[in-house]
């Protein structure tokens, strides 16, 4: 097992700027990715970023250029830098630790992230 514990959400005004992060425990596995996913009101899930333990980062076109991805191997942490933020990007991102091999998903418990224009 793997938990997942996220924090850093907030509400901002759009064009501020809001740093996500989330520290993974539990079970080690050699090949992984750690991420974000957001789910707004009435739509699916969908990703934000990712990036693997061997440092391949994928973005959704959407936030291309003003979120960041990040990690720190030593203390399991991920985070999420997200700059100039719009109303649309207003959901409940949820932290997604996936085994590859596996095609294992472990989840966070969700943080909202609320941007006012």
């Amino acid at each position: 097992q793997v938990q997942l514990v996220e924090s850093g959400g907030g509400l901002v005004q759009a064009g501020g700027s809001l740093r996500l992060s989330c520290a993974a425990s539990g079970r080690t596995f050699n090949f992984y990715a750690m991420g974000w996913y957001r789910q707004a009101p009435e739509k699916q899930r969908e990703l934000v970023a990712t990036i693997t333990n061997g440092g391949t980062i994928n973005y959704a076109e959407s936030v291309k250029g003003r979120f960041t991805i990040s990690r720190d191997n030593a203390k399991n942490t991920v985070y999420l830098q997200m700059n100039s933020l719009k109303p649309e990007d207003t959901a409940v991102y949820y932290c997604n630790f996936r085994v590859l091999a596996a095609r294992l998903d472990y989840w966070g418990q969700g943080t909202q992230v609320t941007v006012s224009s």
